[in-house]
């Protein structure tokens, strides 16, 4: 694999490293610390470069979040060294929803699933970001922000209000969004 390209996010600590080749089929992998990557080969490549605090991958691209005291002037080489170096990991079955809680809600799910996989992650991913959804009962919606939204300030306020108007106007008006 090479690195094609390399592109500034909205998060300040995170650049998005742009791929020539697929990575992963489906889905995306998120290690928020070294000690979660470490049997990602990719991830605790990264990780190796030093001063990264995250790596999260999908598609095409990796982002990578840096220390806040490093500079990217040094670790980008390094990070582009260890991503072009580091044997794609082995393709995984794409990640499945989470169940519906006994509150009868799965139909509603389903609509919010849809949503967040056609509208928010493709924009998401856009700025090297991705949106896990956590649980969803009683209209709160628990999602985990990856890869440059998981560190970014914009993403915590900005985004997640977004992503709840969005909701509720697509699924349901009761709806309610929270980051957990």
């Amino acid at each position: 694999m090479k690195v094609v390209d390399v592109q500034g996010t909205p998060n300040p600590e995170a650049l998005k490293f742009v791929l020539d080749g697929q990575i992963v089929e489906s889905g995306a992998r998120s290690f928020e610390d070294p000690a979660s990557g470490q049997k990602d080969a990719l991830a605790a490549a990264v990780f190796g470069a030093g001063e990264v605090s995250s790596v999260f991958y999908m598609d095409r691209f990796v982002s990578v979040t840096k220390e806040p005291e490093a500079n990217w002037e040094d670790l980008r080489p390094k990070v582009i060294q260890a991503i072009e170096t580091a044997a794609p990991p082995a393709l995984e079955e794409k990640q499945t929803a989470p169940h519906a809680t006994a509150d009868g809600h799965e139909e509603t799910l389903t609509k919010i699933h849809k949503v967040i996989d056609e509208m928010v992650c493709p924009a998401l991913a856009g700025d090297g970001g991705g949106l896990e959804v956590l649980d969803y009962s009683n209209f709160v919606l628990t999602v985990h922000y990856q890869g440059a939204c998981g560190s970014c300030p914009s993403a915590t306020m900005g985004t997640l209000y977004a992503i709840q108007n969005l909701l509720q106007k697509l699924v349901d008006q009761r709806i309610q969004v929270v980051s957990g």
